[in-house]
């Protein structure tokens, strides 16, 4: 087998493969086999009909159809591995010349990874957020904690904001009650803005049997988007009260004996989150500068592929658990169709570039994945899915997805590698040092994952 590339773009090349008709002996006996169960020819055994009579019967252009469908997958493999290519997706291959006894020509034009030189990133600088919490954070927080807490006692007054109602409502659509718009005992803090809109402002002053009617859309259900007309009936009205911030309150609400204790650990709390929040925004924007540096070509069709299965995902899995559709998605964030396809296309493509980059880091820095690293991430993913180690490890498994696994770990390795070289100064002008964070590679391998993934969704 001879073969030769021909580069028609940076993302894009053809193979011309000539082969030899003695190198397709293996696949024409394949072929003959292969008929010869499959047919049937008066006063002779099935799977014993001669090669001569099946050429007579069936025509030696079905036995080298047959033949050709068999060895082209493994010329163009031997091609690719000769050219030591990196092929993307599947190839358009064309047979150009098929002589019986003399020779098989083909060509296959495919999409390659572009070749990505890897400038200096040591110079990279970004800034990210300082490290600040104030009192106001620290009150904040204890006071979330304590409405965690908060009891409620039934009272004989008008409700008012920060209430618990207890209410019956039910919902007509052009007259008609909807079968699935009747609902009792339902329990709903004023001003918490969980159910329908204006139903604030209709419960607000009603006692317990009180009854007022409103219009608004239907968030969900069978007539989700309509307007109905919406009646609601107290039944109860609960006063919440919240415990005294104390001593008591720190022994009630955590493990600490007081409440100085209780703000101290609030604010470590909201600092680490803080410090977590500052390590992922600066390799956000490392990556970003890296991208700036680096010249990328996208294979068109990658391109094509890759906004089609991000719209499809968005469409049938994010936006089908939200029971909405584009349109009312688009509707929603206030896009026209032109804007989502232009944000897509964005997305996707830095998505591409962003694998290809770091994969060249990879091969750079000759980057290794471990056992222990592989299995950190395997449990995060499995976490993130709401699935156990054990189950999620079976269905990569399963599905062939280890070496995806392994390839998001190397990514996240190169970005940190990237990060660890930049300088990161916060918005006071002082440098960050992200190396005491212990969690460094997991946030990279995550960061690194989001600009592949990320949507507006």
């Amino acid at each position: 087998m001879k073969s030769a590339v021909e580069t028609l773009n940076p993302t894009r090349v053809r193979l011309t493969v000539e082969v030899p008709f003695e190198e397709l002996k293996d696949s024409l006996d394949a072929a003959y086999k292969k008929i010869n169960q499959q047919v049937t020819v008066k006063g002779f055994r099935k799977g014993k009909i001669p090669a001569r009579v099946i050429d007579q019967r069936f025509g030696r252009g079905a036995v080298l159809e047959e033949a050709v469908n068999d060895a082209l997958p493994k010329f163009y493999t031997e091609a690719v591995n000769e050219a030591e290519l990196n092929v993307l997706g599947q190839p358009e291959v064309d047979i150009t010349e098929l002589k019986d006894n003399e020779t098989l020509n083909f060509t296959a034009e495919v999409d390659v990874r572009p070749a990505i030189e890897i400038p200096d990133y040591s110079g990279i600088e970004v800034e990210v957020d300082a490290i600040e919490v104030s009192d106001e954070d620290v009150d904040k927080a204890v006071e979330e904690l304590r409405e965690r807490f908060a009891s409620t006692s039934p009272v004989e007054r008008a409700a008012e904001d920060g209430d618990v109602v207890t209410i019956d409502l039910e919902a007509k659509v052009e007259g008609e009650v909807l079968e699935d718009g009747v609902a009792s005992g339902v329990s709903y803090t004023i001003g918490s803005g969980e159910l329908l809109e204006g139903i604030d402002d209709a419960v607000k002053g009603l006692e317990a049997g009180g009854e007022a009617t409103f219009t608004s859309e239907l968030k969900g259900g069978s007539a989700q988007g309509k307007e109905a007309e919406v009646t609601v009936k107290v039944t109860q009205v609960a006063a919440r009260e919240l415990p005294s911030l104390d001593d008591d309150f720190a022994q009630l609400a955590s493990e600490f004996d007081t409440l100085d204790e209780l703000k101290a650990d609030s604010r470590k709390r909201l600092e680490n989150m803080k410090q977590y929040d500052q390590a992922t925004q600066a390799q956000e924007r490392v990556l970003e500068k890296l991208l700036e540096l680096v010249e990328v070509p996208v294979p068109e069709k990658l391109l094509a592929d890759e906004i089609q299965t991000r719209t499809h995902n968005l469409e049938h899995h994010q936006l089908g658990q939200m029971g909405l559709d584009l349109d009312k998605y688009l509707e929603i964030q206030g896009k026209s169709r032109e804007e989502f396809d232009a944000e897509t296309k964005e997305q996707a493509e830095k998505g591409i570039k962003t694998q290809f980059v770091l994969d060249e880091l990879v091969n750079k820095e000759k980057l290794n994945v471990n056992q222990e690293e592989l299995t950190e991430h395997l449990m995060r993913r499995a976490q993130s899915s709401n699935m156990s180690p054990d189950q999620f490890a079976q269905a990569v498994v399963e599905g062939g997805q280890v070496p995806m696994l392994v390839g998001e770990v190397a990514r996240g390795k190169a970005l940190a590698v990237v990060v660890e070289a930049a300088t990161v100064k916060d918005t006071n002008g002082e440098v960050v040092d992200l190396e005491d964070d212990e969690d460094e590679t997991a946030e990279t391998v995550e960061a690194a994952e989001s600009a592949e993934e990320k949507t507006e969704a």
